[in-house]
């Protein structure tokens, strides 16, 4: 087994990433010299962090130094250089085809290569993944609290791994369990609508591992649709949508009549847009052009998916199930017939980094790393002059 020591000569840069952590973290592909291998390398600011921020990368380190789970993403060492702190994770190898320097994330699949969300088999395969990095978070008596596409990254083999530690809120203290929780998220303004209505509303009844299960649900939609519900709304308007129990839904033929599409279109061919706040039901966008809504309106999902998805977005925290229960819904069965490996054939013609440089090693021998190197290049540039969110958030 690869031993990661906490040496800055192990490891050499290979080309940047992404950036985060409100610009003071770049992410770099390295390579581990010892072993030859790839890593990630987050460099991080001392600096630059504020006392705020200083707490919560101790926070975050301290709850990754006592995670251990296949699907959680592990911090191999993490040290001190100079003005800097490293840390250094494993390398999502899906990230060389994705636009604006992603992570190697599920977000990043959507948004570069599947614009109408992922298809049914590799979505059961994400989140039943997610679910059993859930289920251990909840048993050592954590809250995620920022359960998101960007939170879960595709390495080369098709593992799944969640992330977003520095999120993560204790239900122990001195040595009871809490029954609820009543801390907002600090920092949480890019994931406020994957949250709970629970954890929003700031009432005294607080919220639990429960609000995980909502995140989840959220989620399952961004997976399947491409697009976050109440992502577009006014905040004070997804709030009260979200206290009211405005659920949402996935997009196919058995929640979009027919004629509801074609009055979509035809509302878009006039330049009409959507309801309030600029959307349609339930926060999704309104269509602006006669085709936006073609594909999502003409697909069918399966019922069980549908029946995952609304169980997970139940207003009342003690109607959804646990991250345990969940992993037995009918919805995984589809799961449990493929190989653990399935992944990286459902995300096809996608390639993860890894493959695509073995290509180009075979075709020119002394080019493969050199083209890798400038693919990334190429890829940072592009972020450079994308007007979108490209930073790493995790």
């Amino acid at each position: 087994m690869t031993t990661y020591l906490p040496e800055r000569n192990h490891y050499q840069t290979i080309s940047m990433l992404g950036n985060g952590f409100e610009e003071l973290m770049s992410v770099r592909l390295a390579r581990h010299v010892p072993s030859g291998s790839y890593v990630a390398v987050r460099h991080i600011n001392l600096e630059g962090c504020s006392h705020e921020l200083f707490s919560l990368l101790q926070d975050e380190l301290h709850i990754a130094k006592l995670f251990h789970h296949s699907n959680i993403l592990p911090y191999w060492a993490s040290f001190v250089v100079d003005n800097e702190l490293w840390i250094i994770t494993p390398f999502m190898a899906y990230v060389a085809l994705l636009g604006g320097g992603g992570a190697g994330s599920a977000k990043d699949l959507i948004s570069a290569h599947f614009t109408d969300g992922l298809p049914e088999p590799a979505i059961a395969l994400v989140l039943y993944e997610v679910l059993r990095a859930l289920e251990y978070v909840h048993r050592m008596g954590f809250v995620h609290r920022s359960v998101k596409a960007s939170h879960v990254l595709v390495s080369a083999d098709g593992r799944v791994y969640l992330t977003g530690l520095r999120s993560a809120l204790s239900m122990i203290l001195d040595g009871h369990r809490l029954r609820a929780v009543h801390t907002f998220p600090r920092h949480s303004v890019g994931t406020l609508p994957w949250l709970s209505p629970e954890l929003l509303q700031q009432n005294l009844e607080g919220y639990d591992t429960k609000s995980d299960i909502y995140s989840l649900g959220i989620m399952a939609c961004e997976l399947a649709n491409a697009h976050v519900p109440f992502k577009d709304m006014p905040t004070t308007q997804m709030l009260l949508e979200k206290l009211n129990g405005t659920v949402p839904c996935l997009l196919d033929t058995h929640t979009i009549p027919a004629e509801d599409l074609n009055l979509q279109n035809a509302r878009a061919s006039h330049g009409v847009e959507g309801g309030a706040g600029g959307g349609g039901a339930a926060g999704w966008p309104a269509a602006s052009s006669p085709d936006q809504f073609s594909h999502p309106y003409n697909r069918t999902f399966s019922a069980p998916f549908h029946n995952f998805t609304e169980i997970c977005l139940q207003r009342d925290p003690d109607r959804r199930p646990s991250a345990t229960a969940l992993m037995n819904h009918v919805f995984f069965k589809q799961v449990r017939k493929r190989q653990c490996d399935a992944l990286p054939e459902l995300l096809r013609p996608v390639a993860p980094l890894t493959e695509q440089q073995e290509a180009a090693t075979h075709a020119h021998p002394d080019n493969g790393l050199d083209g890798v190197v400038r693919g990334l290049q190429r890829m940072q540039a592009a972020a450079a002059d994308d007007d979108g969110d490209g930073d790493w958030d995790f």
